[in-house]
């Protein structure tokens, strides 16, 4: 019994499709920060080589005209509304499409990690989330620890990676310092394109291995016990006994209406004992139909009907057997078996002829 305690209570068990249906319905997916951080980076390396050198230009120009102008701009209420509109629409230009394509980034990172996912149970406000304790609890939990050495894995291989990309680069840095702005723009741009470049190669490895960490330890955490399991297949295939309990049900409705047609049978086929088969034929039908079949205490109940209503009772065990395997009840009787019934039957219409005339 204690054995069988422990095994209900380790959770050793491979978790279940429904297990994890159920974990992802409550918004609980592995989910990396690193593929996040990888997908945001390559939108901002993106964002930069396409729109820094034109937003920079247009943005240069517009500030250009407006300190430029400065000393003849009115600077009523009215006047400064309109320059701050125009700022804004200004910034908007520069910033709106870059801010979509780093937005989208974002959004599509958690959508490649686990596809389109809604859950109101991540919403819900829990206690937990506010607690101090749990948060102290959390702050020096196993995951945080490893949150920090990953952080500091991160930062370190990142950080060599991009002091190794700059390295050659730094005779040519002390001379930027001489250069005026336009001609500074473009050689900045290629050395953070440069850096971000490495740090992405970096983080492609990183962003792979913590995704397979993150979905590892989802899945430990998704593992179930012995009776977790148990309790998970009663729910989704019932409680065996009730359904076995349902099951007799069934089959003594289906036995009582099964009997209630022996009455209708024109004649009972026997072994003599072990097997019967009631089959009932009237003139017009295609093939005789099986209205009754059982075998031991059922086969005797239907001899014992079929006596009560005087129904011709014809012993052929060869037919009986051959009848009681192939056919159900209220099914017409197979093909291969018509000339031997059809022989059963005439029998007994011949013998109820004879019996008419000597009564």
């Amino acid at each position: 019994m204690a054995e069988s305690s422990e095994d209900d209570g380790e959770k050793s068990q491979e978790p279940t499709h429904k297990r994890l249906d159920d974990a992802r319905k409550r918004g609980d997916v592995p989910k990396s920060q690193e593929v996040n951080n990888w997908f945001l980076l390559s939108a901002g390396a993106l964002v930069l080589l396409i729109f820094a050198g034109d937003g920079a230009h247009y943005l240069t120009v517009s500030m250009k005209g407006i300190l430029a102008n400065a000393g003849d701009m009115a600077t009523d209420g009215l006047a400064l509304r309109a320059l701050a509109g125009h700022l804004a629409v200004t910034l908007l230009v520069v910033l709106g499409l870059p801010f979509l394509m780093l937005m989208g980034a974002a959004v599509f990172g958690n959508v490649v990690q686990n596809g389109l996912l809604w859950s109101s149970e991540s919403l819900t406000p829990k206690f937990s989330k506010i607690s101090p304790i749990a948060g102290i609890g959390r702050l020096f939990s196993k995951q945080s620890l490893a949150n920090f050495i990953k952080g500091l894995v991160k930062l370190t291989l990142v950080g060599c990676g991009v002091f190794f990309a700059v390295w050659p680069e730094r005779e040519k840095l002390s001379l930027l310092t001489e250069l005026d702005l336009p001609a500074l723009a473009p050689h900045i741009l290629s050395l953070m394109l440069k850096m971000i470049g490495t740090a992405l190669a970096v983080l492609t490895v990183l962003a792979g291995a913590d995704w397979f960490w993150q979905r590892q330890t989802w899945l430990a955490r998704q593992r179930m016990s012995h009776r977790e399991v148990r309790e998970e297949h009663k729910q989704m295939e019932g409680d065996p006994q009730i359904k076995a309990r349902i099951r007799q049900i069934r089959v003594q409705r289906s036995r009582k209406r099964m009997m209630a047609q022996v009455p209708q049978a024109s004649v009972i086929i026997t072994n003599p004992t072990h097997y019967a088969v009631a089959l009932r034929y009237d003139a017009g039908m295609g093939a005789p139909v099986c209205l009754a079949k059982g075998m031991d205490a059922v086969a005797l109940r239907i001899r014992a009907l079929a006596t009560e209503h005087e129904i011709p009772i014809v012993e052929n065990p060869p037919l009986a057997r051959a009848l009681y395997a192939s056919v159900d009840v209220d099914d017409e009787i197979p093909t291969e078996h018509y000339k031997a019934v059809a022989e059963v039957i005439g029998y007994v219409m011949k013998l109820r002829r004879e019996t008419r005339l000597f009564h």
